[in-house]
């Protein structure tokens, strides 16, 4: 398996170099402590996470509180990413992709997110909707679109939300019928990621009856006939992406854009939201990490009654669960990781209590570093609100976590 390191060296030796230099200070002023995010990797996924969390560092975190400020969609940092690999890290090397595999995969993203949450969720998405083409896809399909996501020239979006049809994918409405040489789509995807900014739309649409069984998957290019945008929603987080309602009023298809038999859908759409699941844990496990290691450098600055902060009981303790929280979610995460590499026939139901865990720690992990920072991290000034506020919307994409223990417990009365 040729790794992102080797893809990298061949296409930025200079560059890469420069990044395993100058992080190997960063991992050295963290090792050996419960905060190493390194311990239990082999030396290539170490040079894996070097290279993307120095990308993170010079690329991502000097800009972050800008773009979400500005709600600014970062398209030339982003190709610069795709440059390394980042566009398709679980593509098939024939079509530009690194070729990595789940475990890797959430290493990196683990690595991106501490420098900006928000875009490297998007980067999930768009990895998400690459795999799927590579999966799934005709030849023609990979070769068509493939090589233009993974160098990110064009980027995608994940369309199965509906405005009546959030948890109940199954229940989805938007319909997709046969008419000669295209398919007609109508209906409507709300919280898209992307939209509006992305080119290519993978959409979960009904071709036949009700149920899961009636869903299919196609690919949408966004100047196709009858394909439009709503408004660009005001969030919490996130802002770094664009999120719209996709539209589709007599939306024509071409028959070739089918991804898949017809009928296959839902189960791309589960397989995909799978590894999303781990994707979008593994961005939390990034803003904790940034937030514990910013919490971890105000304490030891900052004075009360005399003395840091650093020195009371009740603060080196906090920071102690904090560190185990986030311990206990990497290695669930990665646990996952690793079973979807193995096509483990659990993995369901590991990638559910996972993306619980994870996205339940680390968001408190933020706001408990927010109330280390006291009134500072109130102020947007300080870096640790953004994390917070990204972070929180991980509790409910792919799949809300009542949800996910809806998938835990069902996997438990089974067997």
């Amino acid at each position: 398996m040729a790794s992102l390191l080797t893809l990298a060296a061949r296409r930025a030796p200079l560059r890469l170099g420069r990044a395993v230099t100058s992080v190997s200070s960063q991992i050295r002023n963290i090792s050996s402590t419960p905060l190493d995010p390194s311990v239990g990797l082999t030396d290539d996924q170490k040079e894996l996470q070097s290279l993307a969390r120095t990308f993170a560092d010079n690329e991502f975190a000097p800009k972050m509180q800008e773009w979400d400020e500005n709600h600014y969609f970062p398209a030339d940092v982003l190709r610069k990413g795709a440059e390394l690999g980042f566009g398709g890290l679980y593509t098939r090397e024939d079509v530009g992709g690194s070729g990595l595999g789940r475990l890797e995969t959430s290493i990196i993203f683990e690595a991106l997110s501490t420098g900006c949450v928000s875009t490297t969720a998007y980067i999930s998405i768009h990895n998400m909707c690459a795999w799927m083409i590579d999966s799934y896809g005709s030849e023609e399909q990979r070769q068509k679109y493939l090589p233009k996501l993974t160098s990110m020239e064009h980027f995608a979006s994940y369309c199965l939300t509906e405005p009546g049809a959030g948890s109940d994918a199954a229940g989805l409405s938007t319909t997709a019928v046969k008419k000669g040489s295209h398919y007609v789509l109508n209906g409507s995807k709300a919280f898209i990621s992307g939209g509006g900014s992305s080119d290519v739309y993978v959409i979960m649409a009904r071709t036949g009856g009700a149920g899961p069984k009636g869903i299919s998957c196609f690919i949408v290019e966004k100047d196709f006939k009858g394909l439009s945008f709503g408004k660009k929603e005001n969030k919490l987080g996130w802002n770094s992406q664009e999120t719209r309602a996709v539209i589709m009023e007599d939306c024509e298809v071409p028959v070739e854009n089918l991804v898949g038999a017809e009928g296959q859908g839902f189960s791309i759409a589960m397989k995909g939201l799978n590894g999303g699941r781990v994707n979008i844990g593994s961005c939390s496990l990034g803003a904790a990490q940034a937030s514990l290691e910013a919490a971890l450098e105000h304490v030891k600055v900052r004075k009360q009654f005399n003395q840091p902060l650093a020195n009371f009981q009740n603060t080196q303790f906090k920071l102690a669960d904090m560190a185990t929280s986030l311990l206990s979610s990497r290695l669930m995460i990665r646990q996952a990781a690793t079973m979807l590499d193995q096509d483990h026939p659990s993995v369901a139901s590991f990638c559910a209590m996972a993306k619980l865990h994870a996205t339940d720690e680390c968001f408190k992990i933020c706001d408990d570093s927010l109330q280390l920072h006291g009134g500072y991290g109130y102020l947007k000034d300080y870096k640790v609100n953004v994390y917070l506020r990204d972070s929180r919307v991980h509790r409910i994409l792919e799949g809300t976590n009542e949800i996910m223990r809806l998938v835990a417990s069902r996997a438990l009365l089974t067997e």
